[in-house]
């Protein structure tokens, strides 16, 4: 076994092994702090922040084609995989002196301080779970070596000298005489592990505990208090059309369920925002600034409206669309009370985490059913969609109109201010394109030859869709049946049957809006202000 000035170095495994249970208590303690503080000044969620802000807009795009809303979960595991390696190369750098591994983690807590304190949402004790787990973790390491050189063992053999004249008596039986600067300590396996095992368990203690903590902010109490208080609409819509949902299996539903609606945004911990707390500020170019109390706004006139939400990085086909029923007070209507001053031309939207999006005034303004949504179908909004107010305006992507948790509403201009995704490479203003998808059947799935249904939906929101139609094999394009739709800012299913020969086939859809355009054939990425081309389908019938 290899020594160093201060006794032996224990085996490379375990001085790995000591500095990934170090980091692990690191973290586990960070959890535990952010718990009693703030969750998202936790180090895993501010670096991870503060990496998702940081990463170029074509990596996301790729994250989110290739794990869906499962993005921020992968994103999260590869963080703590890093740490384990890094962590690991500490406690191997730690095998020649411990202080070094022991700096390496305090490094990192600096880290995560520095991404903690410049969230935009950071508060003054967001420096803590760093500081904390780092200063745990490095004890850990430290302690982890001591007990790694815990096993005595007897002296070293005096190197050779002159002959002894005279034969010395025996030494008593007893343990070996400890001398100044011996190495008197072997590496001890098992107290290694003995520590390996405790310091694990206060990690995983330290990490669910400080869960379960930051679940004491968690909103669920408060929207149920919220649903008792909810006021009925002031305008109601209207209801759904019989024939509004074709209720055909596999088909999307003309209302999708809260449970099953997309969510992509930055957040890696969702906010959680007291409702009895939150206000709306609007500034900036406007006559008469606001402030409003979640009471204020529900003592506004409330409006339902039914609208398809869909993400600009929806890929032809892809399932960010979803149509819901939301209820909310008018955002046109708290704007003319602000006084909307001369020249201005964006909304920049800001949400409890610091995100912000930029909307155009005169699309809020032309009369559709732009909402401060404080309900969606029938409940009120769920904390992964906005809890306790969002912003919901038909016809935009949501990068630049669906800001969630929105605490804050800046009436500026366009040419003045830019919002998140804008430098990302993103357009400033993003209308919703004309698109269909098929639902109905599956990409590569097999079909009975002979009389086949194929189903999907459509959109083209605040203008309608007027037509769809199917072409298969690159042969003519037919009609399809239309269902009924409650107006122009949702949705709109649609079927045809087919009759298929044995045999592959590629089934392509494309749709026409009311002002008479037809979606176009050119494929093109969702990058800068969403992606075109026809959906379609590999099917085989037989």
């Amino acid at each position: 076994m290899n020594t160093n000035a201060r006794g032996p170095r224990p085996p490379a495994w375990a001085a790995a092994l000591a500095g990934v249970t170090a980091g692990a208590v690191a973290l586990g303690v960070a959890e535990l702090v952010a718990g009693l503080t703030s969750a998202s000044a936790s180090p895993v969620v501010a670096v991870g922040g503060a990496t998702v802000d940081r990463t170029p807009a074509a990596l996301k795009e790729w994250a989110i084609r290739a794990f869906g809303e499962n993005d921020k979960t992968v994103l999260v595991a590869g963080i703590v995989v890093v740490v384990a390696l890094i962590a690991a190369g500490l406690g191997l750098i730690a095998r020649w002196r411990v202080g070094y591994g022991a700096a390496g983690l305090a490094a990192f807590g600096v880290v995560g301080i520095i991404a903690a304190v410049n969230r935009p949402d950071s508060g003054p004790l967001d420096a803590l779970p760093s500081m904390v787990g780092a200063a745990a973790g490095a004890w850990t390491l430290v302690l982890l070596f001591r007990r790694a050189r815990g096993g005595e063992r007897a002296e070293p053999i005096p190197p050779a000298g002159p002959p002894v004249r005279r034969a010395e008596p025996a030494p008593p039986a007893g343990p070996p005489v400890r001398r100044a600067g011996a190495d008197l300590y072997a590496f001890d396996r098992r107290k290694l592990l003995t520590g390996v095992v405790v310091s694990t368990g206060i990690a995983g203690a330290g990490a669910v505990t400080g869960r379960l903590l930051a679940g004491r902010a968690d909103v669920t109490s408060a929207r149920r208090s919220v649903a008792r208080m909810l006021p009925r609409p002031a305008v109601a819509a209207k209801p759904l059309p019989a024939g509004a949902d074709l209720r055909i299996r596999g088909l999307a539903p003309f209302v999708t369920p809260n449970y099953e609606f997309y969510r992509v945004d930055t957040a890696l911990v969702v906010p959680g925002v007291d409702p009895r707390s939150w206000t709306l500020k609007i500034h900036g170019m406007v006559d008469r600034p606001v402030e409003l109390t979640f009471a204020d706004l529900l003592r506004r006139p409330l409006v339902e409206a039914d609208v398809t939400l869909t993400c600009v990085s929806n890929d032809v086909g892809g399932p960010y669309v979803g149509n819901a029923r939301w209820l909310g007070a008018r955002l046109a209507d708290v704007l003319r009370e602000a006084g909307i001053r001369r020249g201005a031309d964006m909304l920049l939207g800001v949400s409890q985490d610091g995100w912000t999006s930029g909307t155009p005034v005169d699309v809020v303004m032309d009369g559709r059913d732009a909402l401060l949504a404080v309900a969606m179908n029938g409940e009120v909004l769920p904390a992964a969609h906005g809890f306790p107010v969002r912003q919901v305006v038909p016809g935009l992507y949501g990068y630049v109109s669906a800001t969630k948790w929105i605490t804050e509403i800046k009436v500026t201009r366009f040419d003045q201010d830019t919002a998140y995704w804008t430098p990302r490479g993103w357009a400033p203003r993003a209308p919703i394109k004309t698109e269909s998808r098929i639902d109905v059947p599956r990409d590569g799935e097999s079909v009975p030859a002979g009389r086949t249904t194929v189903a999907g939906v459509a959109w083209a929101q605040h203008r309608g869709v007027d037509a769809v139609e199917v072409q298969v094999d690159g042969g003519e394009w037919r009609r399809a049946t239309l269902a009924e739709v409650p107006g122009p800012d949702t949705w709109r299913q649609w079927s045809i049957d087919w009759d298929l020969a044995p045999g592959g086939h590629m089934i392509a859809v494309r749709a026409t809006d009311a002002t008479g355009y037809t979606q176009t054939a050119a494929v093109a990425p969702p990058v800068p202000d969403g992606a075109t081309g026809y959906h379609t389908i590999m099917v085989r019938a037989g």
